[in-house]
C-alpha cells in the first residue's frame, strides 16, 4: 500500500487533497472564505465583490458574484464574475487595481475564487488523469484603495487559443459534439486528445511560465535577481523546482501544494498563506502569484509585500 501511494505522489504530485462534503456548495464555500476575512471589516463599506473561481458553480448560468454579495450583506456593493479559469486569480488583481484607480467611489473590493471540481473528474477516465490533483477549496482576498502595504504591481499573460477546446466538459453547452468519450456522469471535465495536448503543451509551457514571470517584475519595475518568493498555481515539485532553478530560486523561495491539490485559481493565494506561514515570505519581499489555465493562458502578477517604495 505504501508503494501505491509513493506511486500517486510521484505521477501525480499530491500527498493529499481537500475534497467538499457531498452537500456542501461551492458558493458555501465562497461565503465561509468571505466570513473569516470579514471578521474585521463591515461588509456594507465594500463597494464590489467579484468572482473568479470555478464556472462549475451551484447551477448552471447563475450569477455566483450576486448570491455570495446578498449573502454576506454587502448591500451596498456591486457584483460581477471573471472567468479565466485556473489564472483568473491571478489576472483579476490588476483588473480590480484598474478599476479602483479610475473609480473615485470604488474602495474596497472582495475578491472571491471557490472551486469543487473534484466533482467533474472521472477517475476511470484515462484522458482526465492529468487532471486527478483537483482539490476543492476557496479563498476571499480584500482590496483596498490607499492601503499602503502588500501593493499590486504589474501584470503579464500569454494566451494560446489553440489549445480551446482540448479540455471541457464536452456533453453540456450549445456544440455538443460525440467525440466518443466516456459517458459515466451528466458532467464530467475530460480530454479530446491528451497526446496531442501533450505533444503541444510541453514544449511551451516552461518558457511560457518564464516569460510571464520576467515580464510582470520588468513592468513592475524590478529585474528577475529581485524576486524572493514565487507563489504558484499547483504543479509537480519537480516542475516547480525547474522554474525555480530558472531565477536561482529554491523550494525556500517558494511553496509545493502537494497538501491542498489543485484548487483551481485559488491556488498561488494558498502559496502566499503558507509562504507567510512559514516565514519565507518577509516584510519587503518581491512576491510573483503565478497562475496558468486551460485555453491555454499563463499569468504572473507581482506583489510588494508590506511597505511599499516606488522603484525609481
Amino acid at each position: 500500500m505504501l508503494n501505491r501511494y509513493n506511486q500517486i505522489e510521484n505521477k501525480f504530485g499530491i500527498k493529499q487533497k481537500h475534497r467538499a462534503g457531498k452537500d456542501e456548495l461551492v458558493s458555501d464555500m465562497a461565503i465561509k472564505a468571505c466570513q473569516k476575512i470579514l471578521e474585521n471589516f463591515d461588509p456594507m463599506d465594500l463597494d464590489l465583490v467579484v468572482y473568479c473561481g470555478s464556472e462549475h458553480k451551484d447551477y448552471y448560468l447563475m450569477n455566483m458574484a450576486a448570491k455570495i454579495q446578498y449573502a454576506i450583506g454587502a448591500k451596498n456593493a456591486n457584483s460581477f464574475e471573471i472567468h479565466s479559469l485556473y489564472s483568473a486569480g491571478v489576472i483579476s488583481l490588476q483588473i480590480l487595481k484598474n478599476i479602483m484607480l479610475s473609480n473615485s467611489d470604488i474602495n474596497n473590493v472582495l475578491l472571491v475564487s471557490s472551486s469543487k471540481e473534484t466533482s467533474l473528474i472521472n477517475y476511470k477516465n484515462e484522458r482526465s488523469r492529468f487532471m486527478f490533483n483537483f482539490g476543492d477549496g476557496a479563498v476571499a482576498v480584500l482590496l483596498q484603495k490607499g492601503y499602503s502595504k502588500n501593493i499590486i504591481l504589474e501584470t503579464h499573460m500569454i494566451t494560446d487559443g489553440s489549445f480551446a477546446d482540448d479540455v471541457a466538459v464536452y456533453n453540456i453547452g450549445n456544440n455538443i459534439v460525440d467525440f466518443k468519450l466516456t459517458n459515466d456522469g451528466p458532467v464530467m471535465l475530460d480530454v479530446k486528445d491528451p497526446q496531442s495536448m501533450k505533444e503541444r503543451l510541453d514544449p511551451i509551457t516552461l518558457d511560457n511560465f518564464i516569460s510571464v514571470i520576467t515580464k510582470s517584475i520588468e513592468k513592475s519595475g524590478y529585474t528577475v535577481e529581485d524576486i524572493d518568493f514565487i507563489a504558484p498555481i499547483f504543479m509537480k515539485r519537480s516542475i516547480l523546482l525547474n522554474i525555480l532553478e530558472q531565477f536561482n530560486l529554491t523550494e525556500e523561495n517558494s511553496f509545493v501544494l502537494e497538501d491542498y491539490g489543485h484548487c483551481q485559481s485559488a491556488d498561488a493565494f494558498i502559496s502566499i498563506v503558507e509562504g507567510r506561514r512559514l516565514n519565507r515570505i518577509k516584510d519587503g519581499d518581491l512576491v510573483v502569484m503565478l497562475g496558468a489555465g486551460t485555453g491555454y493562458t499563463w499569468a504572473a502578477t507581482t506583489i510588494k509585500w508590506s511597505e511599499y517604495d516606488e522603484v525609481s
